[in-house]
């Protein structure tokens, strides 16, 4: 029976994973060792981050509905309470991209609710 090694599986292993790493600085891109660590690590930032984006936009939205509010003279929490009170079902992703593309329109809307 001849003898067998594990050189081919290796080989493509390691492409694999320094392939994962090409752009990264220096020894991590390079070296099998240091590489299959930072992809690690970048996983788990990716892992990390989706989270935290979900995170960021809301607290964008917030923000720039709050920017387009302060000319209005009314807070955030109040706004938005009239909003549900007032029945009208926007989001602040789609409220946000009103207030900040169309502010004629966001102001028709403040309108609406203070009635």
């Amino acid at each position: 029976m001849p003898r067998t090694t594990k050189a081919v599986t290796a080989k493509s292993k390691h492409k694999k994973i320094l392939a994962k790493t090409k752009g990264q600085y220096g020894a991590r891109s390079r070296l099998y060792k240091t590489a299959k660590q930072a992809n690690i690590k970048s996983l788990q930032y990716a892992f990390r981050d989706r989270k935290n984006k979900k995170r960021a936009f809301r607290s964008l939205w917030i923000t720039r509905i709050n920017a387009a509010l302060s000319d209005e003279n009314i807070s955030y929490s109040k706004f938005l309470n009239m909003l549900n009170a007032s029945n009208i079902k926007l989001n602040r992703k789609i409220l946000s991209d009103i207030a900040y593309s169309e502010p004629e329109i966001f102001k028709k809307i403040v309108d609406k609710v203070r009635i």
